[in-house]
C-alpha cells in the first residue's frame, strides 16, 4: 500500500471487498483518477444518501436502511427505513443539539446532549473530517469485478475500542462513493455502510436538521 506521511497531501481511502487484492495507483489513470477523487471530496459541502449501515460484533450483524442528509459544517439527519421494527425512527442534529423521534408514534422525542461515535462516524462528512486530521493517511487501488475503485483511509480520533481506522472506497469512472467501513484496533470490520444512491453538493433545507 502505497503510503503518505503529510498532512498537506490529501488523500482519502477506498476500501473493497474483504479478500480483494489492493496495490498502489500504478499508472497514470489511476493517478488521475485518484486525485479526482480527492477533489470530489474536498468540494464537498453536503450529501444525500440511501445506504445500508451494518454494526458487526461478536454477537452477530444488526442491519439498517437509511437515508442520509449530512452538511459538512456538522448538520446531519438519518431515517431508519428498515427493519419494520424500527423504521420511521429519525434523528437529526442542527450542530448543537441532537434530536431522536420515531414518526409513528406521536410525541415521542427525545433530546440527547451527547453525541456517540457509533452513529456520527456512519457519515461520509465525518469521514472527511478525521482525514484531514490524520497524522498518517494511505491510498491504494482496488480492482473488482465492478470495476475499480481507490481507496483512503483515515484515523477515528478518540479511544473507541471499537472504532479506530475508517476506509472509503470511490468508483473510479463515476467517482461515487461506494463503501465505507470503520474498523476496530484488530482490523475487524465494525461498521459497513454501502451507498446504493449518493448526491453531493444537492439543496438541503434548514428544516431537515430541526424538529
Amino acid at each position: 500500500m502505497f503510503k503518505l506521511v503529510s498532512v498537506l497531501f490529501v488523500l482519502f481511502l477506498f476500501v473493497g471487498c474483504t479478500g480483494d487484492s489492493t496495490r498502489g495507483p500504478g499508472n497514470a489513470e489511476e493517478i488521475s483518477a485518484f486525485k479526482q477523487v480527492q477533489r470530489m471530496l474536498m468540494e464537498m459541502e453536503n450529501f444525500r444518501a440511501i445506504a445500508t449501515v451494518e454494526y458487526r460484533s461478536n454477537k452477530g450483524v444488526n442491519t439498517y436502511e437509511t437515508v442520509q442528509h449530512a452538511r459538512i459544517s456538522g448538520e446531519y439527519r438519518v431515517e431508519v427505513t428498515a427493519p419494520e421494527h424500527v423504521a420511521g425512527s429519525v434523528t437529526t442534529s442542527d450542530g448543537t443539539q441532537i434530536f431522536q423521534f420515531n414518526s409513528r408514534v406521536n410525541g415521542s422525542v427525545n433530546i440527547m446532549v451527547n453525541e456517540i461515535p457509533e452513529r456520527s462516524e456512519i457519515f461520509l462528512t465525518s469521514f472527511i473530517k478525521n482525514y484531514l486530521q490524520s497524522e498518517e493517511i494511505s491510498v491504494s487501488v482496488s480492482d473488482m469485478e465492478e470495476g475499480v475503485r481507490t481507496i483512503l483511509e483515515a484515523n477515528v480520533p478518540g479511544e473507541h475500542p471499537y472504532l479506530y481506522t475508517s476506509r472509503l472506497w470511490v468508483d473510479n469512472e463515476s467517482l461515487v462513493p461506494v463503501k465505507l467501513v470503520i474498523f476496530d484496533r484488530d482490523g475487524a470490520e465494525r461498521i459497513v455502510v454501502t451507498y446504493h444512491v449518493f448526491e453531493k453538493n444537492v439543496e438541503l433545507n434548514d428544516t431537515l436538521f430541526t424538529l
